[in-house]
């Protein structure tokens, strides 16, 4: 059964989204959702990256959009100063 939450999507369009959450009393991921596996490079043993493997406590392609929103006018950047009193 899933666990449902309500999260802001901003890719490709903002909306609000429906998503399953991980269960947080899990013994595998311990609520975190998967498990990493830092790796090294072969040669030098140095930091080379990491895996991500989701855990079977939850599914992170339950996602349903719920309501798209508007883009906002005033969160443009204009270029250049205004005199007015910001008031």
């Amino acid at each position: 059964m899933p666990r449902l939450r309500l999260r802001l999507a901003t890719w490709p369009r903002r909306a609000l989204i429906l998503t399953d959450t991980p269960r947080p009393d899990c013994r595998i991921c311990d609520g975190y959702g998967g498990i990493e596996h830092p790796y090294g490079h072969p040669e030098t043993g140095e930091y080379d990256g990491s895996d991500w493997e989701p855990c079977t406590c939850w599914n992170e392609h339950y996602r349903w959009v719920l309501m798209p929103l508007p883009r906002l006018p005033w969160t443009r950047r204009r270029a250049g100063y205004s005199d007015e009193s910001p008031f």
